[in-house]
């Protein structure tokens, strides 16, 4: 037996579909003007900043994952990495492949930029040493995302077979926070200050990479861990959401006002994305707290955004690209307000399709086979 959808939807905190439809949103936005306009005044400052939808994600991702791995360690039937490693297999990898099969067989789709190597793409290591401008390049995340579902459980896992404190798990989150502070230092004076091509190094050895780019998906690991290790803490801090609100949109506010100042400079490289991850956890919390303003925010359209939004990411800049060169050719350029709200809605659309077509086949195949991360499932098969 499988739990009903009216359950799983009456389960849903909208907050957090809210801040998932906001990443996608933002993402779609900012690659846009990236890519599409080449304008960064085609959707002014929120355009600009709207890569850190990426790092939205990432805060939304380490809760999530983490609260699922928390919480099946500290229940009877205890946690299981074969379960684990199934459910988000058919979770991200039927997208994946169909939208990078497109990308290696119509060129076109990929804007005709240079590829990597097909095994880079497979085993999630396109993002380590990536050159700005390469094909599928936004997919850089995905791999980051790939590489913690790989190894976060494990080391969950291992700290509980070795009685772990729990101290030791926060140790861990802030020698990462410290670490990655560190490495950005070290990275920006050796290959981003004062060099001819400073950016072109900022990107591929620091914005891409694995090591400096987890602030935000610990900030989200540390609510997870919160919530399951320390719920007399987890319950006393819900009760001022609409503080935890506040506080989000103020780091979150200063986050943006930094990066938007002074995008490569040295503060914001070192310092700027653990406040990303501060400002976005303190937005989780909100939405996971009561009376915040934002757990029970439901904006028209927010939810279904926020269930496509992995489809909508993964091929929004393919399917914006040849609309382009389509409405191009109508004599719509690509910051007309016709090809704005076409291209968009296209973007949409795309992602829709994806998610119908691909990811709930896959889903309900994940729903009957694999229905929890539990080393015992609390769903069986039914019977034929």
């Amino acid at each position: 037996m499988t739990p009903s959808r009216s359950t799983r939807r009456s389960d849903r905190v909208h907050g957090l579909d809210t801040l998932r439809a906001l990443a996608v949103t933002l993402v779609v936005l900012h690659h846009y003007t990236l890519f599409v306009s080449n304008d960064d005044d085609t959707f002014g400052w929120v355009g600009r900043i709207g890569w850190a939808g990426v790092d939205l994600f990432f805060a939304l991702s380490g809760y999530l994952i983490g609260n699922q791995i928390f919480a099946a360690l500290a229940s009877k039937e205890g946690l299981s990495l074969k379960h684990f490693y199934a459910r988000r297999l058919l979770r991200t990898l039927p997208n994946f492949w169909v939208v990078l099969a497109i990308y290696f067989l119509w060129p076109a789709f990929g804007e005709d930029a240079p590829l990597l190597p097909l095994w880079r793409y497979l085993s999630f290591t396109q993002n380590i040493g990536l050159e700005p401008g390469t094909g599928f390049s936004h997919s850089w995340s995905l791999a980051i995302e790939e590489q913690f579902y790989l190894l976060l459980p494990a080391l969950a896992m291992l700290g509980a077979a070795l009685r772990a404190r729990i101290s030791v798990a926060w140790i861990v989150i802030g020698a990462v926070v410290i670490g990655g502070m560190l490495l950005r230092a070290w990275l920006w004076s050796a290959h981003v200050d004062a060099h001819k091509y400073g950016i072109y190094f900022y990107y591929k050895l620091i914005y891409y990479s694995s090591l400096c780019r987890l602030d935000e998906l610990v900030a989200g690991v540390a609510l997870a861990l919160l919530k399951n290790r320390h719920p007399q803490t987890w319950a006393a801090l819900t009760r001022h959401g609409r503080v935890w609100l506040l506080a989000g949109l103020a780091v979150t506010a200063l986050a943006f006002w930094r990066f938007l100042d002074d995008h490569y400079g040295f503060a914001p490289t070192v310092f700027g994305y653990p406040l990303l991850g501060l400002g976005f956890g303190l937005m989780i919390l909100a939405a996971l707290s009561d009376h915040s303003g934002l757990r029970e925010l439901r904006i028209p359209g927010a939810a279904s955004l926020a269930l496509w939004s992995y489809a909508i990411y993964l091929s929004h800049r393919g399917v914006s690209a040849l609309g382009a060169q389509v409405l191009s050719t109508l004599g719509y350029g690509p910051q007309t307000k016709v090809a704005i709200v076409a291209l968009l809605a296209l973007s949409v659309l795309a992602g829709w399709l994806l998610y119908r077509l691909v990811e709930t086949p896959f889903m309900r195949l994940r729903e009957r086979y694999v229905p929890s991360n539990l080393a015992r499932p609390m769903f069986s098969r039914a019977p034929r």
